[in-house]
């Protein structure tokens, strides 16, 4: 789910037609002297993906882009950089440590990149896909700050979020952590976070709709996503309806409140019932104090 938004930090939350469809910096197209500066960027617009890796490819040779993606890998990744003719730059995930992702290795696979190519992306899948490994908030912390002293733009496929289900495992966002952690770290590194409807005790397979949301993107450069994402079609109505129900669920007090209470409870495992049951236990506090106070 989208966290709350960092009072210093540029974000947009951009509908998706699916969560899984395939910088230096986009150079925005050149305006009149004496035009005014252009609204901000639509957040509500069509949008996959590919939309961000197009924004990050460019060059030719040697200055060609280069993204760094996990192996294993959900196969859309490589299929989008070699479609996008860019370099793709594999780091191995730790099959001894659970597929955990090892910072030393991300150092491996930029230095040999750098050799060839020009790497501008990191993609990181957790939790994973199809490894399931769900990475610790500390190698997190050391993914973000790894993007921060190598200029890279980091990509969050986090669509598993919601299925989360081995002892002692939880999942913590990028954007969380990101703005946890502070200047100049919060204000600096570039996020794109990717989430599903497909995914989760939601399950709406069926809808294919999904959302990205960017994080300390150049509002100029917004400008370029919302043109290149306007050109492609939107999801179809249901799947926009049901993804407005993902991100603003029925809250205490809603007349939906106690029917999705009781889906989740049906489908989470006993972990997450609890906690269900502690949110119903809070709302019923509040529901009585207000009642009788």
């Amino acid at each position: 789910m989208p966290t709350p938004s960092h009072p210093h930090a540029h974000t947009t939350l951009v509908p998706s037609p699916s969560p899984h469809q395939p910088r230096p910096r986009a150079t925005p197209a050149p305006s009149s002297p004496s035009a005014s500066a252009p609204p901000p960027p639509d957040p509500r617009v069509p949008f996959s993906p590919q939309s961000i890796l197009k924004l990050l490819v460019s060059g030719s040779g040697g200055s060609r882009t280069g993204g760094l993606i996990p192996i294993p890998q959900y196969p859309l990744y490589s299929a989008a950089i070699a479609e996008l003719s860019a370099v793709q730059l594999n780091y191995y995930l730790d099959e001894e440590r659970c597929w955990a992702l090892d910072v030393a290795e991300l150092r491996r696979a930029l230095a040999e990149g750098r050799q060839r190519c020009c790497p501008r992306v990191l993609c990181v899948i957790n939790p994973g896909n199809p490894t399931g490994q769900v990475q610790s908030r500390q190698c997190i912390e050391d993914v973000i700050k790894f993007a921060f002293e190598e200029k890279l733009f980091l990509m969050a496929d986090e669509v598993y979020q919601d299925n989360v289900y081995a002892e002692g495992s939880a999942f913590h966002s990028f954007k969380k952590v990101l703005f946890e952690m502070g200047p100049p770290y919060s204000e600096v590194v570039e996020l794109a976070s990717f989430h599903s409807i497909s995914k989760g005790f939601m399950g709406e397979c069926g809808f294919r709709s999904g959302y990205v949301e960017v994080v300390n993107m150049d509002p100029e450069v917004q400008q370029q996503l919302a043109k290149l994402v306007s050109v492609r079609l939107c999801p179809p109505v249901p799947g926009q309806i049901v993804l407005d129900a993902v991100v603003d669920p029925p809250q205490p007090g809603d007349p939906s409140y106690e029917l999705f209470i009781t889906g989740r409870m049906t489908i989470l495992p006993p972990t997450e019932k609890l906690q269900v049951l502690l949110e119903k236990l809070s709302s019923f506090y509040a529901k009585f104090v207000k009642e009788y106070s």
